[in-house]
């Protein structure tokens, strides 16, 4: 009765993963339920819930397809429902909350061990003396999710029925079943679910077990992390049918959930194309920190939570096409919630793609997004409904130069740069003689200028209703340090092509010289703006950390040091930086409530994990000790335990002990981890 281990690596190449929980947090309820899971398929579709197995999101789901990559998400496969008979005993293993607050059934007592495998969450269920273990992954490129079962362990053979259900509907919406009716139609291997007339069909397949439809609505599921955010806290779901298969010892089954015209059924191969997939793509990361460009090379014996933020990292990538360019790319700004922004795609790409080694992915995305610059801007977002892109942001063009200089430092790729060269200039030149939303270099210092009433265009961008919290008009700190290396970028590049480079030195010379007036000699650090409408603004705020992390700073040593040791002081946390400091009477130190409670609180004291990073590379700079800006990063191993598991949030309370909020997943946080953790890594 030993367990049988048929694993898809040699032990000798299986990493030692950082997930991994026993009875102290798989029967706890409530530890259970706050630790969410995530796969992706490189498309923009996902699967998420919770290690408790029960849906508190209406993000939660084993199957949200992306119909216009990486937009159009759909929620199709709500979750699997199983029951296990062994040995005269039925054992219900499912787990959900109803309306009312009543849990059943109750299938997290029989939960032994949860643990990550890469990305793929695993639970192992005991069953008297049998272990039965489920696992959960996408198929990259495909709107395809796998649910393979394994005995593990067992003197006889084990009955497995699993209930699947459905829904279909936009993945930000919830819905009320009421006469509500599906075309459910067994077919080869399993079951075809057309929602309604029109809409896209998806199946559910097994070639392990039988299949009977079904079409019975669950109603009143309980969905607890929708009502703490202030909305619509109830769903219903479709059963749409039943799968029942027979497992001997060491047997596997296998369920397919896909949207696809074909899928393979295949489970354990299916298995082990994921395993090395993720295999390569740690091995490429290790491999990158020894190339000769890579500067200061990370060491190959890195924590094994940074090979869990490693894979991570892959789970932002996401095609784009475009006109011309049907392999293009991008980065989603987090999960389960955001599409992909510029700002945060670029401020994101070094560290998901040339810190993992994957340059040509970055490569991929700067080409994608080069043929979306218009007037100098980058888009700010692309609504998922598939509008026009929104130009509103002053700093993702400027984050643009900043991702294709460090694309550059890391590949010396001068082909690529010459292609992207005129769109960099062009940035330049609207930026300098002005463009949307009033904004433009000051021709009296050659600041960069922006912002109109009503108007939120830098990264803190929460608006509630027409407030807009913090609007930030005039000349932002961290948009003219952005600029200043902009500039210096640009006379860098025009040196390498052979083309004039010194009117780009010209203004970046005006800009640190002007860079002076942001100085607040009384406070001891950085004006947040100044130039704007009520005078220079003084509140403490991180953004000054950009003006000391970006590789050219317009602060001498001594004011460096000052914004390191403010920021120390006052706005440093475990996992990030505040937004505002904690004496400013407008401080809110937990993020919490209705959408405009909590957007009121986005950017007035809420911590940001992806500032961790530009605050470890500042304090490189400024004290030169790898191990003291390293140990600033290390405290997120802990985080990766809890909220999104394997993976890093985007937001934390600014009071202790600084609870994790907002998305699960948040792009910037994982990509600038990773970045600073290479540059603090020493020889």
């Amino acid at each position: 009765m030993n367990d049988v281990q048929p694993d898809a690596l040699p032990l000798a190449e299986r990493p030692a993963w950082p997930i991994d929980f026993g009875r102290e947090v798989c029967g706890d309820l409530a530890a259970a339920e706050e630790r969410e899971w995530l796969v992706t398929n490189g498309l923009g579709g996902f699967a998420s819930g919770t290690v408790a197995g029960m849906l508190t999101r209406r993000y939660h789901a084993l199957l949200i397809a992306a119909f216009r990559p990486p937009a159009g998400r759909t929620l199709l496969v709500s979750k699997f429902d199983e029951v296990a008979d062994y040995d005269g005993h039925t054992y219900a293993l499912g787990t959900n909350r109803w309306a009312g607050g009543a849990v059943d059934p109750c299938g997290y007592r029989f939960l032994e061990r949860f643990h990550l495998e890469g990305t793929t969450p695993v639970w192992t269920f005991l069953l008297a003396d049998a272990r039965l273990e489920k696992r959960i992954w996408m198929q990259p490129g495909a709107n395809t999710t796998y649910v393979q079962y394994r005995l593990r362990r067992a003197r006889r053979p084990l009955a497995l029925t699993v209930k699947a259900l459905v829904n279909y509907r936009d993945y930000h919406a919830t819905t009320r079943a009421g006469d509500g009716r599906m075309n459910v139609r067994a077919v080869p291997h399993g079951l075809s679910i057309e929602a309604f007339a029109g809409a896209t069909p998806f199946r559910l397949l097994s070639a392990d077990a039988a299949a009977t439809p079904a079409h019975q609505w669950y109603l009143h599921f309980d969905l607890a992390a929708e009502r703490a955010r202030g909305l619509d806290d109830a769903e219903d779901h479709l059963h749409a049918g039943t799968f029942f298969a027979e497992l001997h010892p060491g047997a596997t089954v296998a369920l397919v959930a896909t949207a696809e015209a074909a899928a393979d059924l295949n489970g354990e191969a299916a298995w082990q194309a994921n395993a090395r997939r993720e295999l390569g793509l740690l091995q490429s990361a290790r491999a990158a920190f020894s190339a000769p460009r890579a500067p200061n090379p990370a060491r190959a014996d890195a924590p094994p939570w940074i090979d869990q933020l490693r894979l991570a990292a892959s789970q932002f990538i996401v095609q784009r096409p475009v006109a011309g360019h049907p392999d293009g790319g991008s980065v989603i700004a987090g999960y389960p919630w955001f599409a992909d922004w510029g700002r945060d795609t670029m401020v994101a790409l070094p560290g998901l793609t040339l810190a993992t080694g994957r340059p040509e992915v970055a490569k991929t995305i700067l080409r994608t997004f080069s043929r979306y610059v218009d007037q100098g801007m980058l888009p700010n977002c692309f609504p998922e409904a598939g509008e026009p892109p929104l130009y509103n942001s002053v700093d993702a063009a400027l984050w643009y130069v900043e991702a294709a200089r460090q694309y550059v430092a890391a590949t010396g790729d001068r082909e690529f740069l010459a292609e992207l060269f005129p769109a960099l200039a062009d940035i330049c030149r609207w930026y300098t003689r002005g463009t949307r939303y009033n904004i433009h270099a000051d021709r009296a210092d050659g600041l960069l200028n922006a912002g109109q009433a009503g108007l939120q265009l830098t990264w803190m961008d929460a608006k509630v209703g027409d407030w807009v919290v913090t609007p930030r008009a005039g000349k932002p700190v961290e948009v003219n340090a952005l600029w200043y290396n902009a500039l210096l970028a640009l006379r860098d590049f025009a040196l390498a092509l052979g083309y004039p480079a010194s009117d780009y030195a010209h203004m970046a010379e005006q800009v640190r010289h002007s860079f002076r007036k942001f100085w607040n000699a009384e406070a001891g650090y950085a004006f947040d703006v100044v130039d704007g409408p009520a005078g220079p603004d003084a509140s403490l705020r991180p953004n000054q950390i950009l003006a000391v992390s970006l590789p050219y700073s317009p602060l001498d040593e001594t004011q460096q040091r000052a914004v390191v040791d403010v920021c120390a002081r006052h706005l440093l946390t475990s996992y990030g930086l505040r937004s505002l400091a904690p004496g400013d009477p407008r401080y809110r130190g937990r993020y919490a409530g209705t959408p405009a409670e909590r957007d009121s609180a986005y950017h007035q004291g809420t911590v940001w994990g992806w500032l961790l990073g530009p605050f470890a590379l500042a304090h490189l700079r400024v004290f030169r000790d790898p191990a003291a800006a390293r140990s600033y990063l290390e405290p997120m191993a802990h985080h990766l335990r809890i909220h999104g598991l394997g993976t890093a949030g985007e937001i934390f309370d600014g009071d202790p002990p600084f609870a994790p909020r907002g998305a699960i997943a948040q792009a910037w946080t994982v990509g600038e981890l990773l970045r600073a953790w290479a540059a603090c890594a020493g020889p």
